[in-house]
């Protein structure tokens, strides 16, 4: 299975769409962080904490799912435009960087569109 920074990211990607919590958490690394900035405090950190949060708030939703309007990978670095159904009324886009690191997603930073 190829490991490179793209392909982790996208099988996060393919997870999540698929609502797998067991596939979608086993792309991250056990000491994950997830930002939300302007935020400096992780808003997750930990790979259980990741699961408890996407279990109770994402994966629930029927209509989820994650449209990437644009991707830019530069390293071990994955930069998605990515536009969010069924979390809210109408779908939000987001910018999250990814750092993947020894072929897993160390650190997430999620900028919002407004």
């Amino acid at each position: 299975m190829p490991n490179t920074a793209v392909d982790v990211v996208q099988r996060q990607v393919d997870a999540y769409n698929a609502r797998d919590l067991e596939r979608f958490v086993a792309q991250f690394s056990d000491g994950v962080q997830v930002f939300r900035p302007p935020s400096t405090q992780p808003a997750i950190s930990g790979k259980a904490r990741l699961a408890e949060y996407y279990a109770a708030n994402r994966f629930n939703l029927p209509a989820l799912r994650a449209d990437i309007l644009n991707r830019i990978a530069l390293g071990g670095r994955v930069i998605d435009h990515e536009r969010i159904h069924g979390v809210r009324d109408e779908p939000f886009e987001v910018a999250a960087v990814y750092d993947v690191v020894d072929g897993l997603i160390r650190t997430v930073w999620f900028f919002a569109a407004d």
